[in-house]
């Protein structure tokens, strides 16, 4: 198949890796790509949210599938374009209609879903401007923690956690008066839920599933998970305390449930399923539904999927994954984040990366990174993910560990701590 990935993030590079051990794989287009995924295909200049541009290298290219990585372009309905466009429609897409990644694209749209479907989550209450008052009051009720949501997309920061109804009133102001934009017009106020966090990950063909190996990852930027929240510092695959019981409760009650929701709506979904979960006192509750797969966690997941992942992509984008089994690889696997210094406020880029030539014993996947000739720079805030297999987690990020020292660029960053909570 000629298959065109869209993206140009760590999970896209961990995409074309595994995309690219196919042999089903005849060629492999990246758009825009980043530097790590220039070792397994070819990059695009393009913008996933361009979709003229898509058009225009689906043709191009004979692309047969197309694989979307990040959610804006989802969210922005790039299947309905493929969908509604007949120059496309042959085409096999995975990811869902804009509809469907309402689920992703709107927290206070997900709730509902949730209450209608009988799944477990937190309570809630949803606040728009003109409501300002009435949510400044119910704030005042509150015992903190106290979570707030910016109710669409905010590049991973529109979610706050605050520790005294003060502070509380004075976010959601701040956010109802445009602090993310668009994306928190409305404002979701929800229970702080007590647990430990996991990631489950399904493909689904709008009709049957498929479930990937779970995984956890780390958002602060400090050890001990301390600080400001980032994109993800690291993952882990398989966490231990996710064992048989928890996966049947899991499935029992929140994946099925999705994906017969998503059924009862008619909505169009051919692409990943993934549940941000959280394990109170045992038992499940979903924190927040996503419409891709997750970064970082992609990188501790696609080493463990032993399936061919261009079969599994086109089985789901066709329809056809009724007859697909899942295999896994039993061992560990752990990535570490190599972050720009400043990250996640200010930070420079162009810094050189030296001593990736060095890692033995890991992958390494390439997130905010560009090529200068010969030369490797920074090109983000989250640089580069070290992954390494282990006996046990444990053994996989000692690992990851040894090999993230060997790497270098100016303010060069990582977590050492990593699975610490395990």
């Amino acid at each position: 198949m000629r298959i065109l990935l869209l993206g140009n993030g760590g999970r896209e590079h961990a995409f074309a890796w595994k995309l690219s051990q196919s042999p089903a794989c005849e060629a492999l287009f990246i758009a825009p790509g980043n530097a790590g995924t220039l070792l397994h295909g070819t990059n695009l200049a393009i913008q996933p949210t361009d979709f003229p541009a898509v058009k225009t290298a689906v043709l191009d290219h004979h692309i047969d599938l197309v694989i979307c990585g990040p959610e804006d372009p989802l969210v922005h309905g790039i299947q309905d374009f493929f969908a509604q466009d007949a120059e496309l429609q042959s085409v096999l897409f995975f990811g869902p209609s804009q509809a469907a990644a309402q689920l992703e694209g709107s927290k206070a749209y997900a709730k509902v879903f949730m209450e209608e479907q009988g799944i477990p989550t937190a309570d809630y209450r949803e606040f728009s401007l003109d409501q300002l008052e009435d949510g400044l009051h119910y704030l005042a009720t509150l015992t903190p923690p106290i979570v707030l949501k910016a109710d669409g997309l905010a590049a991973g920061k529109g979610v706050v956690i605050l520790d005294n109804v003060q502070e509380a009133q004075v976010e959601l102001r701040a956010m109802l008066a445009g602090k993310f934009g668009q994306a928190s017009a409305t404002v979701v106020v929800e229970e702080f839920l007590s647990g430990i966090e996991f990631s489950v990950f399904a493909f689904t063909d709008g009709q049957d599933y498929k479930i990937l190996p779970v995984a956890k990852d780390y958002k602060r930027i400090g050890e001990g998970d301390t600080g400001l929240n980032t994109g993800g510092m690291g993952s882990v695959s398989h966490p231990p305390f996710v064992d048989a019981a928890m996966m049947r409760k899991v499935e029992d009650r929140i994946i099925r449930p999705t994906i017969e929701g998503l059924r009862l709506r008619n909505l169009t979904y051919r692409g990943v399923v993934f549940f941000g979960l959280i394990s109170v006192a045992g038992e499940p509750f979903v924190i927040e539904y996503n419409c891709r797969m997750g970064d970082p966690e992609t990188q501790s997941v696609f080493p463990r999927l032993k399936n061919d992942l261009v079969e599994l992509c086109r089985a789901t984008a066709a329809g056809e994954l009724a007859g697909v089994e899942i295999q896994i690889d039993e061992r560990a696997v752990a990535s570490i984040i190599l972050v720009a210094g400043g990250y996640p406020g200010n930070y420079e880029r162009g810094l050189e990366i030296t001593g990736i030539n060095e890692v033995q014993d890991s992958l390494v996947f390439y997130a905010g990174v560009r090529t200068d000739g010969d030369r490797l720079l920074t090109n983000g805030g989250r640089v580069l993910a070290v992954t390494s297999y282990g006996d046990t987690f444990q053994e996989a990020l000692a690992i990851s560990r040894k090999n993230a020292e060997k790497i270098h660029f100016k303010g060069v960053n990582f977590r050492r701590d990593i699975g610490f909570d395990l």
